[in-house]
């Protein structure tokens, strides 16, 4: 899959709509915990910056649901904007209103203006046409730089590519690193390649592990929906998470990697404990016993050492989704150990965004990962085999 390269566009001194994502973490005081959404848009800022272009940046931020609200501001985003790139970055106080309008209007060579964000508009996430044009009327270029929201069909990131022909639009260098990177890990991994996949529930990864059964050599499974996997064989899980309606499916799973020869791991034992809380009393007991109106919460020691013996050889990892409920200390720890333990790896690894990247940052092991994706929505949905809908009007058409 070729896309459309800033490189190739004719930008000096023109006016460009960069759509970023700037939905970062934020603290109780509004103070941005995490900037590397921000970062990793730099190099397509400026690139655009680099050649007197005009630059106006748009971005959603949270889930207003299309109304104003002051707690969704971008007024953070902008000044840590300014910081980076140490120059000034106005803000419009609206979206395609009077103000965003006029400051787009009269923005000159090497300046920068970040729109409010977009999802104070209703018709962003209905990706309504009319908000398309409006946001298109404001530049002669677009840049999706924006990986982390190109999963959805969005007017700032679908309906607007529409607008601008193949001389006039291109994925941004972020973009075109995260499918360019997600792309061949799964298409010609070094091998033995595997998939470690974790998280609350095996509906939301149900395609992925679908389609990438053929591809891995072992995949290792852990978090909540290690549980329907579990009961499936008849194990006792207590209270743990578990979707009924989907054993059938999980034991498809598991007879489709034997039918392949893929190695297909299951925690051998839990972290249970006694309710859903930091308090919890927690003891660790085997996969197949866990007490009745109790939950397994983690990964235990004995399958963190299965695991690292069953990754000593692998070349490549892709790592979509915790072990555990992470967020709590007290189950954190199956999670930091497997972090630690791939962190210092020989292989090429690939952190599948969200919760997952979230987790590699606060073990301190985020800078020791081959590439960590900034999309955890959008790198699933790669995983599922799908094309992103604001990535399809960026790829070059084949003659």
């Amino acid at each position: 899959m070729e896309l459309l390269n800033i490189k190739n566009l004719n930008l000096d001194g023109k006016k460009v709509f960069v759509r970023c994502d700037f939905n970062v973490p934020t603290d109780e005081h509004a103070n941005i915990s995490d900037d590397r959404r921000i970062r990793s848009a730099l190099a397509s800022i400026n690139y655009c910056l680099d050649r007197d272009c005009a630059v106006i940046l748009g971005s959603h931020f949270g889930r207003p649901k299309g109304e104003v609200d002051a707690k969704y501001s971008l007024a953070p985003v902008a000044k840590r904007l300014t910081q980076l790139l140490k120059r000034d970055v106005v803000l419009a106080s609206d979206v395609i209103g009077d103000d965003a309008s006029s400051k787009a209007e009269s923005l000159k060579s090497g300046e920068v203006l970040l729109l409010e964000n977009l999802r104070f508009e209703a018709g962003e996430t209905k990706n309504d046409e009319e908000l398309s044009k409006k946001l298109a009327s404001f530049a002669e270029f677009y840049i999706n730089d924006a990986f982390g929201v190109s999963h959805r069909a969005h007017a700032s990131v679908e309906g607007i590519t529409h607008l601008f022909d193949e001389n006039h639009k291109a994925a941004g260098f972020l973009l075109s690193k995260e499918i360019e990177y997600l792309a061949k890990i799964i298409d010609k991994p070094v091998r033995p390649f595997a998939a470690i996949v974790g998280g609350s529930k095996v509906s939301g990864k149900l395609e992925a592990l679908e389609n990438l059964l053929p591809k891995v050599d072992k995949i290792f499974i852990g978090g909540g929906m290690a549980f329907t996997f579990l009961k499936q064989m008849g194990y006792n899980i207590g209270a743990s998470l578990v979707e009924d309606d989907l054993l059938q499916d999980a034991q498809r799973i598991m007879d489709e990697a034997a039918r392949l020869g893929v190695k297909f791991y299951l925690p051998v034992d839990v972290i249970a404990a006694d309710k859903f809380a930091e308090d919890a009393v927690s003891k660790i007991v085997t996969a197949q016993e866990i007490p009745d109106n109790w939950m397994g919460l983690d990964i235990g020691p004995a399958t963190v050492r299965l695991y690292r013996e069953g990754l000593n050889d692998v070349q490549t990892v892709l790592w979509n989704g915790p072990m555990g409920v992470y967020e709590m200390e007290k189950f954190a720890r199956g999670s930091s150990k497997i972090a630690h333990f791939v962190a210092d790896s020989y292989a090429t690894t690939v952190v599948g965004g969200g919760d997952t990247a979230d987790l590699v940052q606060r073990v301190g092991v985020d800078e020791e990962m081959s590439f960590i994706s900034t999309g955890g929505g959008a790198s699933l949905e790669l995983l599922e085999g799908k094309t992103l809908p604001g990535v399809a009007p960026l790829i070059v058409k084949e003659d």
